[in-house]
């Protein structure tokens, strides 16, 4: 409770800092994603060639998060499952600073204040990225960085699309629902990435050193580090004023890499507080009503988006297939496993500036390794927001998700009921 109350102050101080802020200078910050309303449906940042750099410039904001739960969960009863009751769960809060360092050059920090995961601040990642390198001399290379923007950092890294409509702690403003996929890909590793965006076509390569948490102590391969590959390939334009269209394939693959983070690496945790923990748990599984899949050292995981928009109607696909060998243990040898993930999401948006929304989501996942049987999950949502203003939104979920091959906890499990989130971003 100390930790969460110092986490309240410190935003406290943030909201104070950033309007003075603002008032000083109110123009945002170039090739940018608004961390609001308007930020919804916008993938890799915009590029722009068009500077509005004077000075330094820097922008304060936060984001906070509120849920009330009522879920109820069950399984076979070969492990009985701990209560849960209709109650709120602990609030959330971000902190992010963006920095105009110059043209064309900018900085990101995001700040997890509060998480179910870590009560206490701690530093979720931040990288530097580059749209323009007047710094070396005006002009320098325009012709290139007119389409090009180079990122670098510990940051979150560009696999698939999925990501930029998750949610990143109390930063929900992008999702329409309250949970995230069942499979969430997600990870935060030192590495660059390379950015090509022209008349409506997206190419990206990037590489880090698939850690986590960096550290240069030898593991037992004798080896600190290691290496994966990312790449997207898409199209994405605004046919007309009504209609827009997006399809991306993206690739994440790892040569010998210590630990696998791309589907365990958010500390933030789910939005399903302690569904489907056993009565005897000591700790809280933070990634409650997640599925990941047990790869060690190595993965070849493939993700196709496409994205449909027609007026207020709009459709988002994810379809996500991964290979790779599960953990060996000193009695056992590791087994080669697979996995696959199908999501579609309908949403229909209403109101004068869009800012009432229904939407539903159905998410399945199969995993399957030599020498066990498969396990389906399957979960739909259905979801309903208003957003008040543009930095305001409420949103009301309806949530079923269901186990079919699952042994121990999981045997015949399933859990069901109502979200309420409130949002606040800026």
């Amino acid at each position: 409770m100390k930790n969460y109350i110092n986490s309240l102050v410190i935003a406290v101080i943030v909201i104070a800092t950033s309007a003075n802020v603002y008032a000083q200078n109110n123009r945002s910050i170039d090739n940018y994603r608004q961390p609001d309303q308007r930020g919804i449906n916008v993938f890799e940042d915009p590029k722009d060639t068009i500077s509005t750099f004077e000075n330094i410039k820097v922008k304060m904001g936060g984001s906070f998060a509120l849920q009330f739960q009522g879920l109820d969960h069950e399984n076979s009863g070969a492990v009985p499952l701990a209560g849960i009751t209709p109650n709120f769960n602990l609030p959330t809060a971000n902190l992010d600073l963006d920095v105009a360092l110059a043209p064309g050059v900018r900085m990101h920090l995001r700040t997890y204040l509060s998480s179910r995961h870590h009560h206490e601040p701690y530093v979720k990642g931040g990288f530097f990225q580059v749209d323009a390198l007047d710094f070396i001399q005006e002009g320098f290379l325009d012709d290139v960085m007119k389409y090009t923007t180079i990122r670098i950092g510990q940051m979150e890294n560009n696999y698939g699309d999925a990501h930029f409509r998750r949610t990143d702690n109390a930063q929900a403003i992008y999702n329409p629902f309250v949970g995230n996929l069942i499979m969430d890909s997600f990870t935060t590793e030192i590495g660059a990435e390379l950015y090509y965006q022209r008349n409506g076509f997206i190419g990206m390569i990037g590489a880090t050193n698939g850690k986590l948490n960096q550290s240069v102590v030898e593991n037992e391969n004798g080896k600190s580090g290691g290496a994966s590959f990312l790449a997207k390939l898409g199209y994405d334009k605004q046919l007309n004023s009504d209609l827009r269209v997006r399809l991306t394939a993206s690739l994440y693959n790892s040569g010998f890499i210590p630990n696998l983070y791309l589907y365990n690496a958010d500390r933030a945790g789910s939005r399903y507080y302690n569904v489907l923990e056993a009565e005897t748990a000591t700790s809280d599984n933070f990634r409650s009503g997640r599925f990941a899949p047990s790869f060690k050292n190595s993965i070849t995981a493939v993700m196709i988006n496409p994205f449909v928009k027609y007026k207020g109607l709009e459709f988002f696909g994810t379809i996500e297939m991964n290979s790779g060998s599960t953990n060996a243990t000193e009695t056992s040898v590791a087994l080669d496993g697979k996995t696959q993930q199908y999501a579609g999401e309908l949403i229909y948006r209403f109101g004068q500036s869009e800012n009432f929304y229904v939407a539903g989501r159905y998410n399945v996942v199969n995993s399957e390794y030599d020498g066990t049987e498969d396990m389906d999950i399957t979960r739909f949502q259905a979801s309903a927001g208003w957003f008040m203003t543009k930095n305001v939104l409420a949103k009301l979920e309806y949530v079923n998700q269901s186990y079919d091959g699952g042994t121990g906890l999981y045997d015949d499990a399933q859990f069901d009921g109502i979200m309420f989130e409130a949002v606040i971003s800026f």
